[in-house]
């Protein structure tokens, strides 16, 4: 990888302390959040959620203005042995409204004496729509399996190894960004990606070594504490979450956690999800210059998982007594938009927005039982993988269809950045749908219903 400007490593004691204690409740990042949205703290206003299709079709809703055969680009689908790992095989992003970036991995023999590390080869792409020509092409090397590839607004993009963040163009030219003290587990960005938050497994130097002398495993985190908070691994977590803007190497808040967790932030602040009367939570909203700010509350049977789907919007995925995923968006101002209800077979959801924050894509898995405790997800039950785009503003659903081969860990569907192309992996092709241009967001500052 070309190494450009490269920022000083990131220092934990930088910044502010981030609260994750008493009444702040932060989503682990690997949790199922799980409604009835509220008007306010003080006075709940239920809205009348809307169910979505039960259903897995067999083609898509539209049909595709351009089709790139994956034969043209030697991809190669993982073998079913890796369905219910979660594991990124692929990642498919737009630069502009006409190029996509298509990447994943090259098929190899693993080492025998288990050295390579979790190390892959990436294949990189730049495809000109519609011809599927390809305009720039590159190899790079990662080396776990977990997500790599983000993109940015502006057509950049930002890659994911071990410790270290690089910035590539359109070129597939990379330059070094930020690194961190030690290898970055996640990273998140805030819709207008000023900020970003990362989470990376630093261990603490005032970790006590393992009974055999050595250092515990440092590619698994230490396991949670009881209720007491009294055992060995939650006084000496691993893992440090930091929020900082992306342009420059300032950290504004820092913290270290007992495992990985997803941060909800937009431009003005983080969300923090305190928790109520019994199914009932409330979010507040820290700002970046001080204060806070109520931005409503969800009624839910299990811990909802927020994130900001545009500056002003917020989408939280909920859960009823039913156990059906709601999904709910409000603005930040505390107006309730929409409530769409999911179905009990679909699981694994995986959400996309496209960068002006006016359309959704969600993808999951569809399997013939819901899963629970008592009826846990089996190797047969993935029956494959459905893909829904809905309008931001309404949570009108504007298209379905289905995406093959299933990737359980994403990267094989992309929105551009006006949400009017849709772009999936299916059906041995890259299948590109022109969608209706999407209604407007709705006034944030217009009085909550």
């Amino acid at each position: 990888m070309a190494d450009g400007l490269r920022f000083p490593s990131l220092s934990l004691c930088a910044g502010l302390s981030l609260g994750l204690a008493g009444a702040l409740w932060l989503a682990p990042a690997h949790a199922r959040a799980q409604g009835v949205a509220k008007s306010g703290p003080d006075r709940p206003y239920p809205l009348k959620p809307r169910q979505l299709p039960n259903r897995l079709p067999l083609k898509p809703s539209l049909p595709p203005s351009v089709s790139i055969p994956l034969d043209a680009v030697n991809f190669a689908a993982p073998g079913i042995l890796y369905l219910g790992d979660r594991e990124t095989f692929a990642s498919l992003g737009f630069i502009g409204e006409d190029r996509l970036l298509f990447t994943f991995r090259i098929p190899a023999l693993l080492h025998r004496d288990g050295s390579d590390g979790g190390e892959r080869k990436i294949r990189a792409m730049v495809l000109a729509l519609p011809t599927g020509t390809v305009e720039a092409e590159a190899d790079w090397i990662v080396h776990d399996r977990g997500r790599y590839l983000w993109m940015l607004r502006d057509g950049h993009f930002l890659l994911r190894n071990r410790e270290n963040l690089y910035e590539g163009d359109r070129s597939l030219a990379l330059k070094s960004l930020l690194q961190f003290p030690g290898p970055l587990v996640s990273i998140e960005l805030d819709p207008t990606q000023q900020y970003l938050v990362s989470n990376s497994y630093e261990p603490n130097q005032a970790a006590k070594p393992t009974q055999s002398g050595e250092s515990s495993n440092p590619t698994s985190a230490p396991s949670s504490s009881d209720d007491s908070g009294e055992s060995e691994a939650s006084s000496n977590p691993d893992i440090v979450v930091r929020i900082l803007r992306l342009n420059s190497p300032k950290v504004m808040l820092v913290s270290r956690v007992r495992s990985a967790v997803h941060v909800p932030l937009n431009s003005d602040g983080y969300l923090e999800t305190l928790r109520g009367r019994p199914g009932e939570w409330t979010f507040n909203l820290n700002y970046f210059s001080g204060g806070s700010h109520i931005v409503g509350s969800v009624a839910s049977a299990c811990a909802p998982m927020a994130q900001f789907v545009a500056p002003d919007e917020l989408l939280v995925t909920t859960c009823n007594d039913g156990g059906n995923d709601v999904l709910v968006a409000m603005t930040e101002g505390g107006r309730n938009l929409w409530a769409d209800v999911t179905s009990q077979y679909s699981v694994w959801p995986i959400e996309i927005r496209a960068a002006n924050g006016l359309r959704i894509a969600r993808e999951s898995l569809e399997v013939p039982h819901p899963i629970n405790a008592f009826a846990p997800l089996g190797d047969d039950d993935i029956k494959g993988q459905l893909v829904r785009v809905l309008d931001a503003a309404t949570g009108d659903m504007v298209f379905e269809g289905p995406a093959s081969p299933v990737l359980d860990g994403g990267g094989n569907v992309a929105l551009s950045p006006s949400g009017r192309r849709l772009a999936v992996v299916n059906a041995g092709a890259i299948q590109i749908f022109d969608l209706p241009a999407p209604p407007p967001l709705p006034d944030a500052s217009a009085p909550t219903r």
